[in-house]
């Protein structure tokens, strides 16, 4: 796997995020997009990609993505909000309020 190339992106049309592993569908991470707010709803990643930390990246692409374009994130991915509680450098993106439902 350290030998695929491993890309990213966006697919607005179907409102998720995409990684795929040599050009191959290897997970992705599923939103609701509000004018300026993204619910993050489901990350999947494909059975024969697990436990190579796909899932992870992808969830940073998503964070990332959203922290570039200033949107708030409400995390109901139980995957995502796992995440946000372990890396706090993401709290931030959670609207204050919203914080305490997340256990942020």
């Amino acid at each position: 796997m350290s030998a695929a190339k491993i890309t990213i992106e966006d697919n607005a049309e179907r409102e998720r995020y995409e990684i795929r592993a040599d050009e191959r569908l290897a997970g992705f991470l599923r939103y609701q997009l509000h004018h300026d707010l993204i619910e993050l709803v489901h990350t999947e990643v494909n059975d024969e990609f697990e436990g190579r930390g796909l899932g992870s990246r992808l969830i940073v692409f998503a964070l990332d993505d959203a922290r570039a374009r200033e949107l708030e994130v409400l995390p109901f991915c139980p995957f995502v909000n796992d995440y946000v509680q372990r890396h706090r450098q993401y709290v931030d993106l959670v609207p204050e309020a919203r914080r305490e439902a997340f256990n942020l």
